[in-house]
């Protein structure tokens, strides 16, 4: 393990801390804080992370529901505006944990769970993300069919047979797409900063041109709504469902901020990052979403369902291509930040003795390829049941993890105590579980799900999220045990550069 450090400890403290750390299995190069002067993400990197997930094909079609659902132009912005705020108080607050101890997220959790307690919230993140690492890698391959289809229409005979619900060319592009992302991840966080800083700009720009030629094409102008809008206290409720919804969209992306934040430069770039790639892209965002459903209704009368619909209309081939692929390339970046990068971190810290970046990776696109994720995202029971009562496990998980971190330490962390398997350890609790933190999970997410899954609940369900959070962390607050010591050590002394 010393061939990995940079500088050895200069402190007999350090030393120990060392000493005891490097003789632990939670301890391996992956999962180490990351060093000072090993973080080089920037403001514009933090942006780059909502320049591209903000504009993924699923986002967009659920966006372009809302207008579907009855909201008009002033309602889908006053959601995203309302959203994009909440957005930014909460990933701003995880961020900052981030880069404060410099470690990733199923280390982050063992804070409040405990070195063994983490392995909870860890293996939530993971599951929920291989399921949609599989679906998205799915969604990109749709359209990279279609493409090949128009670009050479005698593929079409591969697309009509059926093998465990995909066709042939259905296959060839879903490998393609899966087998690229795996190469990517391969070479590490850092080739992954790289694809986004190319990603975002392209993605930007041709939404930015896609919404320009439909304004163009419907005589530069839009409907404001469908025939039927919500009007009064049905739409202010619509409004506030789906900003509540937004932030669920994100409820993943909330938990393990820190996976990407731990290689930040400063609080500034985090903040300015947020800024910039938030509550402004959030809302540019909501602009192409309004063009593209407004000149879409205006033209035809129709709805459409994903930025794809407009897409297979264009006329011009290359134009049609270059569309295309910017979609295939967002969708793939948005696969690696949010789908790939948390179950890789997940797998580390469940085996450690067996699994490094690379290694986990492959598990993960491995798993996301056998659960046969297009059966999945095909499935309203799958998605709503399974995906859903996951997703609402997210709240009451972070609900915890903010209320242990900024209510009862405030940000006081002891780092190197996070790596050490000692009794004595300021984080082993009772046998390695912090039975505090999880007597207030496991009451808010049983009534998380309920309210997510429940008919009963259906007009409230979009906030579920929101009430498993508050109840985590209020129920937190109360029996959380005050008289501990907390000591507040930094990792620099263990750190390691994640090159």
């Amino acid at each position: 393990m010393w061939k990995h450090l940079k500088t050895p400890p200069q402190t007999s403290t350090g030393r120990q801390a060392l000493r005891r750390a490097t003789g632990s299995v939670l301890y391996t190069y992956d999962l180490a804080p990351t060093k000072r002067e090993g973080r080089r993400w920037g403001a514009y990197n933090v942006f780059t992370l909502w320049a591209n997930d903000v504009h993924s094909l699923g986002n967009y079609a659920f966006a372009i529901g809302l207008f579907a659902l009855g909201l008009n132009v002033w309602g889908i912005l006053a959601a995203f505006a309302l959203a994009s705020v909440l957005l930014f108080l909460l990933l701003t607050l995880s961020g900052f944990m981030g880069h404060k101890t410099g470690v990733p997220f199923p280390v982050m959790s063992r804070i409040a769970f405990g070195i063994k307690g983490a392995k909870i919230p860890a293996a939530v993140r993971g599951i929920v993300a291989i399921a949609w690492f599989g679906i998205q890698t799915y969604l990109a391959s749709t359209v990279l069919s279609a493409l090949l289809v128009a670009m050479f229409p005698g593929l079409a005979s591969l697309d009509e047979n059926t093998l465990l619900g995909q066709s042939t060319l259905g296959w060839i592009t879903f490998l393609a797409l899966w087998a690229v992302q795996l190469v990517i991840v391969s070479y590490g966080m850092q080739m992954i900063r790289r694809y986004m800083a190319f990603a975002a700009p392209t993605t930007l720009i041709t939404m930015c041109a896609l919404a320009v030629w439909m304004f163009v094409r419907a005589d530069a102008s839009i409907a404001l709504s469908i025939d039927a809008p919500l009007i009064g206290g049905e739409m202010w409720l619509q409004i506030l469902q789906a900003a509540a919804l937004w932030v669920v969209v994100y409820g993943t992306f909330v938990l393990n901020f820190c996976d990407f934040t731990r290689s930040a430069k400063s609080r500034a770039s985090i903040v300015r990052g947020n800024v910039i790639g938030i509550p402004l892209n959030m809302l540019f965002f909501a602009g192409i979403v309004v063009v593209l459903s407004g000149a879409q209704f205006k033209l035809d009368g129709r709805v459409i369902t994903s930025p794809t619909d407009i897409v297979r209309t264009i006329p011009n081939m290359a134009l049609l291509a270059a569309a295309s692929l910017a979609l295939i390339a967002l969708t793939v970046a948005v696969n690696l930040l949010a789908n790939f990068v948390a179950p890789i971190y997940a797998l580390i810290d469940l085996f450690p003795r067996k699994l490094d970046f690379r290694r986990a990776g492959v598990v993960s696109a491995v798993i996301g390829l056998v659960i046969l994720p297009w059966n999945l995202y095909n499935s309203p029971i799958a998605v709503n049941y399974f995906l859903g009562g996951l997703g609402a496990l997210l709240g009451p998980l972070f609900g915890v993890i903010m209320a242990d971190y900024w209510l009862l330490r405030r940000s006081r962390v002891n780092v190197p105590d996070l790596y050490t398997e000692n009794p004595q350890g300021e984080y082993h609790y009772r046998h390695g579980f912090n039975p505090r933190a999880v007597a207030a999970f496991l009451p808010g997410a049983a009534v998380a799900v309920v309210v997510a899954l429940a008919p009963f609940f259906h007009a409230v369900a979009g906030f579920s999220w929101f009430v498993g959070a508050v109840l985590g962390a209020g129920l937190y607050a109360i029996v959380a045990d005050r008289k501990a010591p907390i000591r507040d050590v930094d990792g620099e002394s263990i750190a390691v550069a994640a090159e």
